[in-house]
């Protein structure tokens, strides 16, 4: 009876390294779209800034804020722009380290409890060449 009450401890806690090992690559999971969204954001800006910088800067120019298209002119949007785009570079920074270092964690605690992904790549099967496998299971 106390064999099977160490047993129940030891199954919990795998479950608990289970969840863990979980929660963590879904926090990896997070920063990669968050990350890529952002990017993806950058180069709209990006395109934006192209478009409108070789126009006269007092020409008409049409900005959505907040959901509301707004009115101004080429000279007043494209500090703004240039500013956001600034943000979003120095936001996508900090995320990218925030990933690394969530990473490392990531690899040291699938180091310490020694866990192995399968279907990863690392033992990857050879398939047979044509030759072998035509030559395998035909009848004449």
């Amino acid at each position: 009876m106390a064999e099977s009450g160490g047993d129940k401890m030891e199954m919990m806690n795998e479950q608990a390294v289970a969840g863990k090992w979980n929660f963590m690559r879904s926090e990896l999971n997070q920063l990669y779209s968050k990350i890529n969204e952002l990017e993806q954001e950058l180069n709209e800006h990006q395109l934006v800034i192209n478009a409108i910088q070789p126009l006269d800067p007092g020409r008409k120019c049409f900005r959505m804020i907040g959901g509301v298209l707004v009115e101004r002119t080429v000279g007043e949007v494209l500090p703004a722009v240039n500013r956001n785009k600034e943000g979003l570079q120095e936001v996508i920074t900090r995320l990218t380290e925030a990933l690394e270092k969530k990473t490392k964690e990531f690899a040291a605690f699938e180091a310490k409890y020694k866990i192995k992904v399968r279907g990863k790549g690392d033992d990857v099967v050879p398939e047979k060449t044509a030759k072998e496998s035509a030559a395998q299971g035909v009848l004449v």
